[in-house]
């Protein structure tokens, strides 16, 4: 199960977000999950700063995932979320940070996987 939660400085229509939860979609198979135990949030319009100084294009995206990450799948898809996320946004590639966590205690549907 993971999921994938975006903060981004932008404001993001209800069709964009759309494309953005397909390309998610397809992208989370990188790290070796399907699309059918994804969860996306989106946080858009918020503020971010970066040395001091507000971002006008930026996003700062976590990735949790049941189990361990894997560094290789982890850059890999590091890659496709800016890739995305410019394609989409014009978000550039420095104004992202992608931040990974894995769990080993991870609930759903009344008890734990």
């Amino acid at each position: 199960m993971p999921m994938i939660n975006s903060k981004i400085t932008l404001p993001v229509t209800q069709e964009k977000r759309a494309v953005l939860k397909a390309a998610l979609g397809k992208a989370v198979s990188i790290l070796g999950k399907p699309e059918n135990y994804l969860m996306l949030g989106f946080e858009d319009n918020y503020d971010l700063y970066f040395a001091g100084k507000k971002l006008d294009k930026g996003a700062f995206v976590t990735v949790q995932l049941y189990g361990k990450e894997n560094p290789d799948a982890c850059s890999k898809m590091t890659a496709e979320i800016c890739r995305i996320f410019n394609a989409e946004l014009g978000i550039p590639g420095d104004g992202i940070y992608v931040c990974y966590s894995g769990h080993s205690n991870w609930g759903w549907n009344g008890s734990n996987f």
